[in-house]
């Protein structure tokens, strides 16, 4: 059924309070299982009168509609409650991953001028160090102290202890700014795709088209809530329609991951490609121990799925995996395989029914079927984010010719089909995360014994692509194992573990053109033993 939003569009009222409204209450919401294989579970109800407890919380901490509000947590129930808490005060809500370096968390953080953020305690370090460079910041809440350490920096239980359990949502427009990711770009720094309320409307008609997802279903997305994914479908989109979810503390692990497959039922599983391809790693006969027969439907989503995990599913799983495309900026799934639907392995799908997808030439003119161009759809869906944060003109960029440019490259097969050729940057595709090379490179010019950098990215079985970084080092300077460890920790303190180079190059001189940008596809050329092609702008 579609969601009703003629009382309300808020997300976390839709998502809890709305789903006690009419019979979900005593449902299960989530059960929460730790790593040791702890269980909780929290009904509809009780999410909503915790989420409504953290958004009087805030409220009583003096924040209004229109602050900026970020979690900077792991997985955790703290997380999902926070969440749903401060969307019901209409607060601009952003999530951050767990792994963030210092100089990740200045970008985002400034360019969205936060006032208040929840995380942990060992995590606080971070924020300190960079906290005379936020102005804005009033409150840092941490989720595991039971006292306030000051005025600015307080305990979440506290706070919660004191708070009262209800709380009235305010009529919400559905344009009215709700959450907000962060993407990385090739160059200059991250983008803040801000997403409006009524983008639940889409997130809830994907995960009852695409997904498919029934009143009874056992649904687990097992992307981080730090990621899109993770809240479009790890929390809106069911909860849009009520239904039960398992939330896990932990990580990829195959044994937990399949335990929990059968034991808790799990008919819908939605998760990554490159889970997929490291489950293809384990022996076949590994997974006749579980029964997965409750297992209706997996679903994959954040790069392109390999036919060969496609056919592997089918010959050891008996199941069929079900490709997904959409963006941060998409806010939901646009281009999809699904039940119902030939699956063509490698193809990204078809279009969902009222989204239009064309490959468009450079100049706008449509291409024909089997014609590799620019990725494009036609605005106006409702989960499409509404600018970037602070960054308009960057934002209106991306619209040209009445399309949104998606910065992937595809075509379209004589069926219909889409499939994804790559992108028209040079992000870097890792684990389904996207990972600036100009980050990367700036976070290696910091270290005082690199002279250049130049970061690509490499197709990689697991991986889909892993990060690879070309330096030169400064004279005198040798290059040991001891140097390489203090790269690889200033990168993933500075930009995240996941941008950490998977390989390290040392050589003379980093090519660059005549005007000192730098050629990564001459570094990527040289890596895959490639023709170099037109080398004539290079500065030599």
């Amino acid at each position: 059924m579609p969601i009703d939003i003629t009382d309300n569009c808020n997300i976390g009222y839709l998502c809890t309070e709305k789903q006690c409204y009419i019979g979900n209450g005593n449902k299960i919401a989530f059960r929460w299982i730790d790593l040791n294989g702890l269980v909780k579970d929290y009904t509809f109800t009780e999410l909503h009168t915790e989420s409504s407890r953290f958004a009087n919380v805030l409220k009583n901490l003096g924040y209004k509609i229109g602050d900026v509000f970020f979690t900077f947590l792991p997985k955790s129930t703290e997380q999902i409650i926070s969440f749903l808490g401060s969307l019901k005060l209409q607060l601009v809500t952003g999530t951050l991953f767990s792994n963030f370096g210092e100089d990740a968390l200045l970008d985002r953080l400034g360019n969205a001028e936060a006032k208040v953020i929840i995380t942990k305690k060992s995590f606080l370090k971070k924020i300190i160090k960079i906290k005379e460079k936020l102005p804005r910041l009033e409150h840092i809440i941490l989720v595991d102290i039971d006292d306030h350490l000051s005025e600015s920096v307080m305990s979440y239980s506290k706070l919660m202890n004191a708070a009262d359990i209800t709380f009235k949502v305010e009529m919400t427009r559905p344009d009215t700014p709700s959450i907000l990711h962060y993407t990385s770009g090739s160059t200059g720094k991250p983008k803040g795709a801000l997403h409006a309320h009524k983008s639940i409307l889409m997130q809830s008609k994907t995960t009852e088209d695409i997904l498919q997802l029934l009143p009874d279903d056992v649904f687990w997305c097992t992307a981080d809530q730090g990621w899109v994914t993770g809240t479009s479908y790890g929390i809106i989109g069911p909860w849009s329609l009520g239904i039960s979810q398992i939330h896990y503390a932990g990580g990829y692990d195959a044994e937990a991951w399949f335990k929990m497959l059968a034991e808790q039922r799990v008919t819908v599983w939605y998760t990554a490609p490159t889970a997929l391809r490291m489950l293809m790693r384990e022996d076949d006969s590994f997974f006749e121990n579980w029964d997965l027969s409750n297992l209706r439907c997996i679903f994959s989503v954040g790069e392109p799925l390999n036919p060969e995990v496609i056919l592997w599913a089918r010959r050891v799983l008996g199941k069929d995996i079900y490709d997904t495309w959409f963006q941060t900026e998409t806010g939901s799934i646009m281009i999809s395989n699904r039940p119902g639907l030939e699956i063509k392995p490698g193809s990204m799908g078809i279009p969902l029914h009222g989204i239009q997808a064309a490959i468009v030439d450079d100049d706008g003119t449509l291409l024909p079927s089997g014609v590799q161009g620019n990725l494009c759809v036609r605005p106006g869906w409702d989960s499409m984010f509404i600018t970037y944060f602070n960054n308009e003109e960057i934002y209106r960029s991306k619209f040209k010719y009445g399309w949104y440019w998606t910065g992937d490259t595809a075509k379209i097969d004589e069926d219909g089909y889409f499939w994804f050729m790559g992108r028209s940057d040079d992000v870097i595709n890792t684990a389904g995360h996207l990972v600036s090379p100009f980050e990367v490179e700036s976070a290696l010019l910091e270290i005082s014994e690199i002279a250049e950098s130049g970061v690509i990215g490499v197709p990689d079985e697991i991986l889909f692509e892993k990060v690879v970084a070309f330096i030169s080092i400064n004279k005198n300077v040798e290059w040991t194992r001891d140097l390489e460890l203090k790269v690889r920790l200033h990168v993933s303190n500075k930009a995240s573990s996941i941008a950490t180079p998977q390989e390290i190059f040392v050589i003379d001189s980093i090519p660059k053109n005549k005007s000192g940008k730098i050629m990564r596809r001459v570094l990527k050329a040289k890596y895959m033993g490639a023709d170099l092609g037109d080398i004539s702008t290079l500065d030599i």
